[in-house]
């Protein structure tokens, strides 16, 4: 199956939907993917699209953004240039040359490991933890314990796509959680822009 071509929008100021391109059975049958990188592409979308994502956490900035492999590290990198954060990488096993502490989890589609370096966050360092899409919350929850077990104190979560019928929201506890565009189980989104 070829993957649909992208069709631009029009009008810069369209819904930020526009700039997502659908990809059935990715990367595997039965799963519908939502690929962002049309948005990335784009850079007044892009621009759009953090300048939502941060307006939750602009009056109390994080000192760090935890961005998760791979697309987790465009968002972190740049929240981190908006607020001049730092950013920590949650990164596959085998990837970073120094000490790291690991996290296992299951996704909706098998299960993986996310590590970060040891030593990079002081004892109470505020995080927010970064990443393109949640779906079931399983990275994400990762990520948080990466976090926990470093000595940083996380402050929020901040998604630009949250797929909200795969349950991941509320395996996140009491922290915020904001996501620029939700879909539900019938595909339609809401947006906070």
């Amino acid at each position: 199956m070829t993957t649909p071509l992208f069709q631009k929008p029009a009008a810069p100021g369209a819904p930020l939907t526009e700039w997502v391109r659908v990809v059935p059975d990715f990367p595997q049958k039965g799963v519908l993917f939502r690929d962002l990188t049309p948005l990335w592409a784009d850079g007044h979308a892009w621009a759009r699209a953090l300048e939502a994502l941060a307006r939750p956490f602009d009056a109390e900035p994080p000192e760090v953004i935890l961005g998760i492999e791979a697309r987790g590290f465009l968002v972190a990198a740049g929240l981190a240039a908006r607020w001049r954060s730092g950013v920590l990488l949650a990164r596959k096993p085998g990837k970073l040359p120094a000490a790291a502490v690991r996290e296992e989890f299951t996704l909706e589609y098998g299960t993986a490991s996310i590590e970060t370096h040891h030593g990079l966050l002081a004892p109470g360092t505020r995080v927010l933890i970064a990443d393109d899409v949640i779906a079931t919350g399983g990275t994400a929850v990762a990520a948080l314990a990466l976090v926990q077990a470093l000595g940083g104190n996380p402050v929020g979560f901040a998604f630009l796509v949250e797929i909200a019928f795969l349950g991941g929201r509320p395996k996140l506890g009491h922290l915020p959680v904001h996501a620029v565009i939700c879909y539900d189980a019938a595909g339609e989104a809401t947006i906070t822009e």
